[in-house]
């Protein structure tokens, strides 16, 4: 009876060691949904900061009733409006990747 159940402890104790082994190994897997997810994000991403450049560059160029003055100001208030944009998409891509590791 003793040798039955130490037998069993023993047995109980590997059994339990697998379980957690292999609980670590499936956790530390890279997880196929979440990569297809950032893909997808990263996709939405790069499109939104490719629309953006295009916005900023067909702001930048000259109109033709505008004066020398006019034209200034209004690069200077698209160069902080872009800049304000393209920090906003990089802190929403910062936060995505913290909220999801």
């Amino acid at each position: 009876m003793n040798n039955i159940v130490k037998k069993g402890i023993i047995y109980s104790m590997l059994g339990i060691m697998q379980l957690g082994i292999g609980a670590s190994v499936i956790e530390a897997s890279p997880r196929h949904n979440d990569h297809q997810r950032y893909e997808h994000h990263q996709s939405n991403r790069d499109h939104r900061i490719q629309e953006e450049r295009e916005r900023h560059e067909r702001e930048m160029q000259r109109r033709e009733h505008e004066e020398e003055r006019e034209w200034q100001e209004r690069q200077d208030r698209e160069k902080a409006h872009h800049e304000e944009v393209m920090r906003t998409i990089g802190g929403l891509a910062l936060l995505y990747i913290l909220a999801n590791n």
